[in-house]
This record gives structure tokens, C-alpha cells and sequence, in this order.
């Protein structure tokens, strides 16, 4: 295992009925918020009601952002950034999911910066300071309520890019399962996946010694296998949406991550060209990549890797041969992503050939070259993958 410094600053406050903390942790840090939040499927189900009055409750102004899209643009960013300003704002608040969270955290990263946001994304510029945020979280899917990370779409360029710094965290986050019971069943199998991904961008490295943080990442997968089917099958099980919600938490806190040394990401930075030029569900095309990148990759240096992720993870039998365990272990992850309900081909979703060449070009420049670390793709690798994937 190698060295590493372990920080997870943020304050969760998990279970029934904590959104009845959210007025006195936020007044620990400002008293004028801007509410963050998406569609309008917070207003339906009450949550905004809940939030708003014990906002006012605790003698908090606060002013709104609506309308974030799932997946965030900058001109949201750029538009919520003015309504702080006007505002004075000095406290975030999405409440929502993680592209909700994104957008605030650039939000609170842009208001101080002179310039376009967009500059710091691309890192033309760099952030100096941010204003805190906290979160309210209503769909398990990214793990930004715990992680200093966000991704913001520019449909100007065609562009999906992440941008992190460690005061984009969130001061505080409140999961209440309930919160999710309400999610839709395709939103719901697309967060699974997305948690699943996260935690395979993670597990997949080099780093042998690193038993803990596998076994760490294992539990966590075998969590999303079991509990995900429960979900869908009954939206309210609360021991399901609880253990979906906490396990992406846990997938992108940096947790999985630490000791197992440098990791560049691998499908992740291919499906954010698929949703910088098609503006798809992010879970969704992480679900369908998956399998075609696991076969892709696998050969006689890593698939060790894929004989322990199919053993203890998908309970294959070990008296068998290396090579039909890796490959049982590739089948079992597609079909389970295909029992959720989520399409199985990039053709299923709308995506042809006509971009595959522009998306992974696009993916390697934005990787300095090269896509991930477990094991680098080139430009002709990506566009195998796409052309697999369709």
C-alpha cells in the first residue's frame, strides 16, 4: 500500500427527518443562500417545502436557482453565479442530485473569479477561493455530496469536463433515504450503474497491496447487486434506498482511492464525450461502455484482477480456469446493467458512427494522450470500444 493523507471533511447527517438540522448548520457559515435544484421534482414531492421552511424557521434569506440540467451547463453556472452576486450571496445549496451538486460547487468556485467559469474548467484560470456549500441529496447515484469534484457540460465546445478543488466539498450533506423513494425507476438503475462505475474506476489498479481498499470496493459492488433489484422492484424499501444512498457516498469519497496510487479514470472519460455531444444519462452510458471496456483490456498482466473481482464479487466458482472466470465475471456485469432496464447498445440511445471518430479523439486529448491507467487506451483503442459498444 502506498503513502497517502486521508481527509473527508464533510459532515453527513444521514437517516429520517434530518433536514430539520440543515437551518443551523447553515447559519454556521452564511445567512444568505441560493437554493440550487433541478426540474422541479422537489416542489412535487415536498422536499422544497421541508427545505424552505426550515430555512425560514432559522431566519434564512434565501434566493433560487431552478432548472439544472442533468447534465449541468455552464451558461446554469454562469447564470447562477449573477443571481449570488446580486444577491450577495454567501452560502450554496443544491438540493438534488449530483448534477445539481456540480453545478453548485462551480457556482461557488466562479463567484469569486473575475472571468468566464469556464476558464477554471479548462484550467485557463485557477480557483482561489470558493464560497461554502452544503448539499440535500435526492438520488444516489455520483457521490458529489462527499467528493470535491463536479462536471460541466459546454454544448458551445461539446464538452464534458470535471474540475475539482478540496473547498468544492460540501461543509455538511443531508441523506435522508426517503427522499429517494420517489425516484424513477430508469433514474434509479442509471444511479446504481453510475455507483458501480465509480467504484470500478477505483478497484481496477495495480496496486497489490492495497487488500483493505479492495475489499472495501468489493462489498460496496456486491451492496449495489443486492439491494439495486430491491429498489426497483419496491421504490419505498428503505433498507434498499438507504444502503444505494450511503454505498455512493462511500464509492467517490476518496476512501476507495487512497494508497492505491495514481489512477487515471477510464470509462468515465469516455462517456463524457458521449454526453458533451448526445446529452445522455450519465449512469446509462457508463452501463453500456463497461463491459466492452472490461473486454477490451483483459489480458494475461491484469486478468488477476478480473479473476478476484469474479470470485469475490460474483461468487465464480475459483477451481476455474483463470480466463473463463474473467470472462463470466465480463457477462455477469452486462446482464446485470441489462436487468436494471438499461439498454445494452449505444444505438439504443440514439448514438450512431457518425461522431465515434470526434468523441475518441476528444477523449485522448482531454486525457494528455491517453485514456486511464490500469491500462492506457490510445485513440484506436476508445474508438474499438465505441464501435463494440453500438
Amino acid at each position: 500500500m502506498q503513502n497517502f493523507v486521508c481527509h473527508i471533511p464533510t459532515r453527513i447527517f444521514f437517516g429520517k427527518n434530518q433536514i430539520e438540522v440543515l437551518g443551523q448548520e447553515v447559519k454556521k457559515y452564511g445567512s444568505r443562500v441560493l437554493l440550487v435544484y433541478g426540474g422541479g421534482s422537489i416542489k412535487r414531492h415536498g422536499i422544497y417545502d421541508a427545505v424552505t421552511r426550515v430555512l425560514k424557521e432559522n431566519g434564512v434569506e434565501f434566493w433560487e436557482l431552478a432548472g439544472v440540467e442533468p447534465n449541468p451547463r455552464i451558461s446554469t453556472v454562469r447564470r447562477g453565479i449573477q443571481i449570488a452576486r446580486e444577491h450577495n450571496i454567501d452560502f450554496i445549496l443544491p438540493v438534488g442530485g449530483g448534477s445539481t451538486i456540480d453545478c453548485a460547487k462551480v457556482i461557488a468556485a466562479g463567484f469569486f473569479y473575475n472571468g468566464d467559469p469556464w476558464d477554471l474548467v479548462v484550467r485557463k484560470a485557477k480557483i482561489e477561493k470558493v464560497l461554502p456549500i452544503g448539499a440535500v441529496l435526492t438520488l444516489a447515484a455520483t457521490g458529489s455530496e462527499m467528493n470535491s469534484v463536479a462536471v460541466i457540460t459546454n454544448k458551445e465546445t461539446n464538452e464534458k469536463l470535471g474540475i475539482g478543488h478540496p473547498d468544492m466539498v460540501p461543509k455538511f450533506s443531508i441523506l435522508d433515504p426517503t427522499y429517494t423513494f420517489t425516484v424513477p425507476a430508469y433514474q434509479t438503475a442509471a444511479g446504481v450503474a453510475d455507483i458501480m462505475s465509480h467504484i470500478f474506476e477505483a478497484y481496477f489498479n495495480h496496486e497489490k497491496g492495497a487488500f483493505v481498499q479492495a475489499r472495501l470496493a468489493e462489498a460496496l459492488l456486491k451492496t449495489c447487486i443486492k439491494y439495486g433489484p430491491i429498489a426497483l422492484e419496491r421504490p419505498d424499501d428503505y433498507e434498499a434506498r438507504a444502503n444505494l444512498m450511503w454505498a455512493s457516498s462511500l464509492a467517490l469519497n476518496g476512501l476507495l482511492q487512497f494508497g492505491t496510487g495514481p489512477n487515471k479514470w477510464s470509462v468515465h472519460p469516455m462517456q463524457h464525450e458521449l454526453g458533451a455531444y448526445y446529452d445522455i444519462t450519465h449512469g446509462v452510458g457508463l452501463a453500456i461502455l463497461t463491459p466492452h471496456w472490461m473486454r477490451h483490456i483483459l489480458d494475461d498482466d491484469n486478468l488477476y484482477k478480473f479473476v478476484q473481482y469474479g470470485v469475490n464479487v460474483w461468487g465464480i466458482d475459483p477451481g476455474k480456469a483463470p480466463h473463463e472466470i474473467a470472462g463470466e465475471a465480463i457477462d455477469r456485469t452486462a446482464e446485470f446493467f441489462k436487468a436494471l432496464g438499461i439498454p445494452a447498445t449505444l444505438r439504443e440511445i440514439g448514438i450512431g458512427e457518425d461522431k465515434l471518430e470526434e468523441m475518441a479523439r476528444a477523449a485522448v486529448e482531454h486525457g494528455g494522450g491517453s485514456v486511464g491507467t490500469f491500462k492506457p487506451l490510445s485513440y484506436e483503442d476508445v474508438l474499438s470500444i465505441y464501435k463494440a459498444a453500438l
